[in-house]
């Protein structure tokens, strides 16, 4: 297979259901998908086992006990259970445009990783998002969102559907290239390289540092926030702990000053 996808979820089988079906109808089909669940109910397990049939490889679910935010810990399980040399990130709340993994490994480049963006939606249009909307990207268009009553700005032009266009605000945006959860992709060599994510770490930037340590060892990034492209579904954030963000931004600051690329605390403990 020329890809794994893992998706991170947490008791949002409706979420989920919507994105899993933005990667059913992919335009290339030659990928695995992994659920990286950090403690859900039987619930998104109901969900999974509905999607079991429409994919070319059968769904991999990756799942650990409820005991707080551990999405690390569980993305570097399913990092181990994946079977492909290509890794793509994002998350159970980022519905794919159709071409959404063609464009992550048309873009994919040894020495590199990926790092994209989405769109986002409010609760309003995020719930009313129905299977059809997806089926037939509508979704994706902006006549269709401002009918909903998304309220117009310059974000919009991320849903451009144009490859010229796609490449130039590439180039442009002046926005980082960061290692984006939501939508990110690398060589897995090079992320075990680092010992993947940090699991000490909780929600604020955690992503992030994995990328951070990824440009300390000597692995660059793409922009590609303009040619792959999701759609984020609202939700609300009860997990964030402020005094958590704070130890991970000073984690982060340390990273960077000292150049660290392996972490102990990451899928291999010492």
């Amino acid at each position: 297979m020329k890809l794994s996808v893992i998706i991170s979820t947490y008791n949002a089988e409706e979420w989920l259901h919507k994105v899993l079906l933005g990667y059913a109808i992919q335009t290339l089909q030659d990928f695995e998908i992994i659920v990286a669940d950090d403690g859900s109910t039987s619930k998104t397990k109901e969900v999974i086992q509905q999607f079991q049939d429409k994919f070319k490889y059968p769904i991999i679910h990756v799942w650990h006990e409820d005991k707080g935010f551990r999405k690390c810990k569980i993305l570097n399980h399913a990092i181990i259970k994946s079977n492909s040399d290509y890794l793509l990130f994002t998350d159970g709340d980022c519905i794919p445009r159709k071409d959404f993994v063609a464009n992550h490994l048309k873009q994919k480049e040894k020495g590199y990783f990926l790092s994209g963006g989405y769109f986002k939606l409010p609760m309003l249009i995020s719930t009313a998002i129905t299977d059809s909307d997806i089926l037939g990207q509508k979704c994706f268009d902006a006549s269709w969102l401002k009918k909903q009553g998304l309220k117009l700005n310059f974000k919009i032009t991320k849903l451009v559907y144009n490859h010229y266009f796609a490449a130039f605000m590439n180039w442009v945006t002046p926005t980082k290239r960061s290692w984006n959860g939501h939508n990110s992709s690398g060589f897995k060599s090079d992320i075990l390289a680092i010992n993947g994510f940090n699991e000490s770490l909780a929600y604020g930037g955690e992503d992030r540092e994995m990328g951070e340590r990824l440009f300390n060892n000597r692995i660059f990034s793409k922009q590609i926030r303009y040619s792959a492209i999701c759609v984020h579904l609202d939700h609300s954030r009860n997990y964030i702990d402020e005094e958590k963000v704070k130890f991970n931004l000073e984690i982060r600051k340390y990273n960077k000053k000292n150049k660290i690329t392996w972490i102990p605390t990451g899928i291999a403990k010492r």
